[in-house]
């Protein structure tokens, strides 16, 4: 199999780092941040926002399985930057507060800028910088790195948003809560814009052989699928990340469940937010250390007996506001486990010894059933959640929910493991 053997500069995997999370900002850092403010402020319910993520997902469906033949015939930084400034655009246009049908078109078009133009291209260029012995370091690097990035992120918007707020935050008004939540959103967008520059600019790989990061002059995309379906961790994988993808869409419900379930207020719920994206750089790096000395598989399964333990934790009811540090326990280890699962799933692409050509179709094709939780994870919560409005009920159900999918993640990355030490 060929692979780059350059080492790559520092600063590649920094931009990378950068960007990945740089464009799911606006579409979902924001609104697990600020889940109640946002709902309040575009007046709508956990269901319709839920139907935003689904139009998204229905979109990004078809964007996986074009934009991954897509990655596999261009240079990524051309792809990324471009990427990243139409999403930035399309957050401008969030800060007018669209109606709820214009909501869903934007969602649209960000499962296109975000999936069809990025999503492969990124995987691949991490890739290409992780060599042929580094991968778990390099998606160790990426996905901590994402998660720090969504921390400063955070943090900045906990602040711009405080900053807007003259009073106590439980004496303002939904108006004013809106002002300030418009401020978030305008600088969050003007900062992707600013990362799509340094991408365009900057992003490069250091190899004496460009036929293996340069795109390729003719790419027979048929061909790549056909061969790509012959492996049996591709499919192990769109179950593995299918499952992952699911436990990571209900950290969206982090903050609801500290304002709903804890009772407490809204700065206090987002900074609980913020708080656990500072937890995925050091998962990250120790977990993709541990992978490349170990096996990337082994890992995954660990991530998913830590969900299914902590989301039946959740799931039995006995975290109420009176346990505090069972809360704080319960929300980190979950996390633990969530972080473990997503940094590494890419990084077995290379235990699995699928070509690094054909890496964008791969990813592609995987995608496909792998990330359908954008399309319902958020209308399956989001019902049970508006049917048990202010209910611990409602958390309970979801977290139960998640622990069934974290059960069949575990025994798919189980036989993954199997396979691949084969």
């Amino acid at each position: 199999m060929q692979q780059t053997t350059n080492k790559q500069p520092t600063y590649v995997i920094i931009l990378l780092i950068l960007a990945a999370e740089a464009v799911f900002i606006l579409p979902f850092v924001l609104v697990r941040i600020f889940r109640t403010t946002f709902l309040e402020s575009f007046g709508i319910s956990q269901f319709e926002i839920g139907s935003c993520f689904s139009a998204y997902g229905t979109v990004a469906l078809f964007s996986y399985l074009f934009g991954g033949p897509l990655a596999d015939k261009f240079r990524p930084h051309i792809l990324m930057s471009v990427a990243l400034m139409l999403t930035a655009l399309g957050g401008l246009y969030l800060a007018t507060y669209p109606s709820l049908a214009n909501l869903h078109i934007l969602y649209g078009f960000w499962g296109f800028t975000t999936i069809f133009l990025f999503w492969a291209a990124m995987i691949k260029a991490t890739r290409i910088w992780g060599g042929s012995n580094k991968q778990g370091i390099a998606f160790g690097f990426l996905d901590g790195g994402r998660g720090l990035v969504a921390a400063i992120f955070g943090s900045a918007g906990v602040l711009i948003f405080s900053l807007f707020i003259t009073k106590d935050i439980e004496l303002t008004s939904v108006a004013e809560r809106r002002e300030a939540f418009k401020h978030v959103i305008t600088y969050t967008s003007f900062a992707v814009m600013g990362i799509a520059l340094l991408v365009f600019f900057f992003l490069r790989f250091k190899t004496n052989d460009t036929a293996k990061t340069e795109p390729a002059k003719k790419t027979i995309t048929l061909d790549n699928f056909k061969l790509v379906i012959k492996y049996k961790s591709v499919w192990l994988l769109m179950i593995i990340i299918l499952c992952a993808y699911y436990g990571y869409k209900m950290t969206d419900l982090f903050s609801l469940y500290a304002e709903e379930v804890m009772l407490y207020n809204k700065i206090e719920a987002a900074t609980i937010g913020t708080y656990l994206l500072y937890m995925r750089p050091v998962i990250g790096v120790v977990i993709g250390l541990l992978a490349d000395r170990t096996r990337a598989s082994l890992w995954i399964i660990i991530g998913f007996l830590l969900m299914t333990i902590t989301s039946l934790i959740f799931a039995s009811g006995i975290i109420s506001d009176s346990s505090t540090l069972l809360f704080v326990l319960s929300i980190g280890t979950m996390a633990l486990g969530v972080y473990s699962a997503r940094v590494l799933y890419f990084a077995t692409l290379e235990e699995a010894k699928i070509p690094l050509a054909i890496t964008g179709t791969a990813v592609g094709f995987i995608s496909i059933v792998g990330y359908t939780p954008d399309i319902f994870a958020g209308l399956l919560y989001g019902y049970f959640l508006d049917a048990y409005k202010g209910l611990e009920t409602g958390h309970q159900i979801v977290f139960g929910i998640m622990a069934a999918f974290a059960v069949v993640g575990c025994i798919a990355s189980f036989m993954l493991y199997k396979h691949t030490k084969k």
